[in-house]
């Protein structure tokens, strides 16, 4: 039997919900985020400049909120389902995210997270070695395009986020992702004009952007850095293990604790792919229970740096590589 399934009986004692203390992560996050909004747009008659400033924290608690979101997909915030989805749609007006077709393609990412042969669901598109040469010229420079630094995180966030998310990405027949995806934009459109009307297009616009945009990098870096890292696990059926994936391939991103406690915890990744009904302000406590679990796959912010040009996964090596090793190690073999 595989040794990582002992990890399931192990944290089911953790997934037990707290209404009372989800009531509180939820109050000093959404109401920190909507007095730091409207102190940007008070800022804009002192300068600009503050109004960039301030959107820092405010894009911070926009991820915060978007960590909430991301446990009531999993049933891990509220007891009861209906408080958690109807909680997930209303926050997925603030992060443009429709709710249920992000759900569902979360939970498809849960399902075949590692699986070679089954990606494509809510992650990172990533090409093996083989695969990669054995594309046209053209079809080389869109992936290495696709997996530039600045596409990756700066223009592909916000392309994201502000129009691919305005279209249901589930491909299916059941009729609530399109629901969700247009009461979203809805949501959306409703309390944009209400703001429109209250300060005017051109400061909602210098208020909104910057916020989204930010919050959209840092939720496209952290979803990076929880699997594309060069230890990472990787397997083709039948060999995958969904356990062991889940373990060995998601991070430990070990961030300093203001950052952890702004991302919502999700940089304990792996314990959340093990069990995803925890909630995420459980997850520390989890750590402190099983001191085993912070030597496997962590990543501290300077060691995270030097997983951004890993691109390619290597099936000989069984470790992400860079387009650069691949060319030396192309050149070698000549």
């Amino acid at each position: 039997m595989n040794k990582d399934k002992i990890w399931g009986p192990r944290l089911a004692t953790y997934r037990a919900t707290n209404n009372g203390r989800a009531s509180l992560e939820l109050g000093i996050t959404l109401v920190p985020f909507v007095v730091l909004y409207a102190a940007m747009i008070w800022s804009l008659s002192v300068g600009y400049w503050l109004t960039l400033l301030l959107a820092l924290p405010t894009a911070a608690m926009l991820v915060r909120m978007f960590a909430i979101q991301h446990d009531c997909g999993h049933g891990a915030f509220w007891s009861s389902k209906r408080a958690n989805d109807w909680l997930g749609r209303f926050i997925g007006v603030l992060t443009f995210t429709a709710y249920d077709d992000w759900r569902r393609e979360h939970a498809l990412h849960h399902s075949c997270s590692g699986n070679l042969d089954r990606r494509g669901f809510g992650d990172i598109a990533t090409l093996t070695v083989r695969e990669y040469c054995a594309l046209s010229k053209v079809q080389r420079l869109g992936y290495w395009l696709y997996r530039h630094p600045v596409v990756l995180f700066g223009l592909g966030p916000s392309w994201l986020f502000l129009l691919r998310h305005r279209w249901p990405s589930s491909k299916t027949n059941n009729m609530m992702p399109l629901l969700s995806t247009h009461s979203t934009n809805i949501g959306i459109v409703l309390i944009s004009v209400a703001l429109i009307w209250l300060i005017g297009w051109k400061a909602f616009l210098m208020v909104q952007v910057p916020v989204i945009v930010l919050a959209a990098s840092v939720g496209v870096w952290l979803f990076y850095i929880q699997h594309q890292f060069d230890e990472t696990h990787w397997e083709n059926n039948p060999d995958w293990q969904r356990e062991h994936a889940a373990l060995h391939g998601s991070s430990y991103y070990d961030l300093p604790q203001p950052l952890m406690w702004l991302t919502g915890n999700l940089g304990i990744h792996h314990v959340h792919h093990l069990s995803s009904g925890i909630p995420f302000h459980k997850l520390p406590r989890v750590m402190r229970d099983y001191p085993e679990l912070k030597d496997i796959n962590r990543l501290t912010l300077w060691r995270s740096l030097r997983c951004v040009p890993l691109t390619l996964w290597d099936e000989e090596k069984k470790a992400l590589i860079s387009f650069r090793q691949r060319r030396r190690a192309a050149l070698a073999s000549v």
